[in-house]
């Protein structure tokens, strides 16, 4: 009998554990004495009426809310089968300014409470860069999202997505519900009104199904359904919560109410019985009329208040119409002017044509910034700064510099950007470098600005030409990863129409010839600026070198000379010492002469680029010569290459330097003598 109860006990007392274990909740107010088991990061809150507010309006923000004891997803085996569960939120997203999203909220279930390397914006509070898509984040997230972000391929900016250890969704619909009639209907996750959904998972089906709702009651018909077998996914014990995150813009991302619940229905929520979101402020039309007639009153009694009065209006700034039409942020001048310590000299990180770019942290947030600072002088006026802001404001890709914000107080005009410390690529290739990059590290930063010119290019909703692909606009972050900047000469037309004729503005070297006849700034004149950035990378040199022997003088005049006399190691960067990837290198060097044909429908288009770089395709064995009617890439043995920047043109058309006083705005004109030009010591624009 001993031995039997000594048999009993374990069994009655693991029993009584498995019992006891929770697996279902509900949350009607989230302040309520007896739920005090939510953890809380980043910004959320519990309000004191009872609700969960994960962001607010302040720009690249997040916040996470999450059960504070993980659930069993499955048994303790390694390959066991994912548990069925069922959960049901109230939610609401308020923006900041309407119908302008600040990105979303994503029902998570994660093995960990732990996002401190998880980034804002685009990546909702979840993941970064660095691991988006690998297998071992272990997160299944259904993401409610209010920006339509190229970079993971999402379909608007008012959907719902299902997402597997990464922010590009595996199933997504635009965010609609079916009525008693089961007809569809549009639903608007930015309205700022309380929305119920529905994610359920049955194991037995493998089957994910969510539903929408503005009301309390369930439809019949989910929004979607999606197979798909959670077990390899969830662990053994997991935590559920949310995630929410801000970017440029932003909206208060606020949760209501939850229920949850595994192996069953979540509980029924009664939109009724949850608080309320905080309202609009009231306008006191009683106390409005009392505080205009004492303010009447008193302005008229007091000369000195009117003088003031008159002075603050003399000095505020003017919001003109253009400005209220741009989506990035607008920062104070103040904070700028704090940011880098009064604009002084000892924050700035270089200058060049359209004025000085400064290095600040943000007073608030302590977010290492650049702010580019146009010159009054500056030929970039306001209209390329409103071509700057309205073309890469909403540009999102990982190897484009990011647009923060911007600010204009009277003349100053001034743009914020994310902070590369590593500066520019020119400062790594050109006369004494800092430090010598070694081949796998400019071979990558060649990819990714392949990729991001493909982007603009190709991956945009419009078509963005960038017009000043060069080495001092190729930015590098922390981990020498390159960025393409400066868009002040962008210009952007739909996709399939042909671009307006423009003035012709960039640098010489990098111009190609049939900008000077057409005015037409195209694709294929940036995938000629990018060849020549790919013969500087390899060589260690600009593309025209006023301090060189004649026959050095023009650099794609001197690789084409070497590649026919088969020495392709002596344009090599001498830097490198002789350490680099010889197929690579030629790789690079023929795409260098690809792309620098004269013949615009003869050079590859970016994405064959990238095809070249990614190994997707072989380059040419034989490639055909660059004049040649056919629009086939390549060159030819016995032709030489007849761009802009070679000898055959600057022998026969030459120019001459005209300035205006400011080394930095050199403007060419055609004329008899190269020399003033070519030897001012500086890399001009038109």
């Amino acid at each position: 009998m001993v031995s039997f109860l000594i048999f009993l006990c374990p069994i009655i007392c693991f029993s009584i554990l498995v019992s006891s274990e929770v697996d279902e909740f509900i949350y009607t107010r989230f302040n309520e004495p007896n739920n005090n088991n939510i953890s809380l990061s980043g910004v959320a809150e519990i309000a004191q009426n009872g609700f969960l507010q994960l962001t607010n309006d302040t720009s690249r923000l997040m916040g996470h809310a999450f059960y504070s004891s993980p659930f069993h997803f499955k048994n303790s085996s390694s390959n066991s089968t994912a548990f069925s569960f069922s959960t049901c939120i109230a939610f609401a997203i308020v923006p900041e300014y309407p119908k302008l999203g600040g990105h979303g909220v994503a029902f998570t279930i994660s093995h960990s409470k732990d996002f401190s390397t998880a980034l804002p914006s685009q990546y909702l509070g979840l993941l970064n860069a660095s691991d988006i898509g690998n297998i071992s984040n272990h997160i299944f997230a259904v993401e409610f999202d209010t920006v339509r972000d190229f970079e993971f391929g999402d379909i608007n900016d008012n959907h719902v997505g299902v997402n597997i250890n990464s922010l590009q969704s595996n199933k997504s619909a635009a965010a609609a519900y079916y009525n008693d009639e089961l007809l569809k209907q549009d639903l608007n996750l930015k309205s700022g009104k309380v929305i119920l959904a529905w994610v359920e998972y049955d194991s037995v089906k493998k089957l994910i199904n969510v539903t929408l709702s503005p009301t309390s009651l369930k439809p019949k018909i989910p929004l979607f359904s999606y197979h798909l077998d959670l077990s390899p996914i969830l662990k053994e014990t997991m935590y559920v919560g949310f995630s929410a995150s801000t970017g440029l813009l932003a909206s208060s991302h606020y949760i209501l109410g939850w229920s949850f619940k595994l192996n069953g229905e979540a509980k029924f929520l009664d939109l009724d019985s949850l608080p309320s979101l905080p309202g609009a402020k009231k306008k006191h039309t009683g106390l409005i009329i009392v505080i205009s007639i004492a303010a009447a009153v008193f302005a008229l009694s007091s000369i000195l208040v009117v003088i003031y009065l008159f002075w603050r209006f003399k000095n505020a700034d003017v919001i003109e119409p253009w400005e209220l039409e741009i989506g990035p942020h607008r920062y104070s001048y103040q904070e700028l002017k704090q940011a880098t310590r009064g604009f002084k000299d000892s924050e700035l990180l270089g200058r060049g044509g359209f004025g000085k770019v400064y290095k600040g942290i943000l007073r608030n947030s302590k977010t290492q910034i650049a702010v580019k600072r146009i010159s009054h002088e500056s030929k970039q006026g306001l209209q390329e700064f409103v071509s700057e802001i309205a073309s890469i404001g909403r540009l999102r890709h990982r190897n484009l510099v990011q647009l923060l914000g911007w600010c204009r107080r009277r003349g100053d005009l001034l743009l914020v950007y994310d902070f590369m410390p590593n500066g520019s690529l020119d400062n790594f290739l050109f006369d004494q470098p800092k430090m010598v990059l070694t081949w796998e590290q400019r071979f990558k930063i060649i990819k990714g600005v392949a990729s991001g010119l493909l982007y603009l290019h190709e991956g945009y909703e419009q078509v963005v030409v960038h017009r000043d692909v060069k080495a001092s606009n190729v930015l590098l972050d922390g981990e020498l990863n390159g960025k393409l900047g400066d868009f002040g000469l962008a210009r952007l037309y739909e996709h399939g129409s042909n671009p307006c004729t423009t003035r012709v503005m960039g640098t010489l070297g990098y111009l190609a010839p049939e900008l000077s006849r057409t005015g037409r700034a195209t694709t294929s004149s940036d995938v000629f600026a990018f060849g020549a950035l790919l013969l500087e990378v390899v060589c260690g040199r600009r593309p025209i070198e006023p301090k060189a022997e004649p026959e050095e003088f023009v650099l794609v005049d001197l690789v084409w000379d070497k590649l026919r006399e088969g020495k392709v190691h002596d344009v090599v960067d001498y830097r490198l010492k002789g350490e680099f990837n010889e197929n690579e290198v030629l790789m690079v060097l023929k795409l260098g002469i690809m792309c620098s044909n004269n013949q615009p429908l003869a050079r590859p288009s970016i994405r064959q680029v990238v095809r070249y770089l990614e190994g997707e395709i072989l380059m040419p064995e034989a490639p055909t010569a660059q004049n040649a009617d056919d629009g086939e890439l390549g060159f030819d043995e016995n032709e030489r290459w007849n761009s802009l920047g070679s000898t055959n043109i600057i022998k026969s058309s030459s120019f001459t330097s005209l300035s205006n006083g400011d080394e930095d705005d050199t403007f060419a004109s055609f004329s008899t003598s190269p020399l003033p030009l070519l030897y001012s010591g500086e890399v001009p624009r038109y």
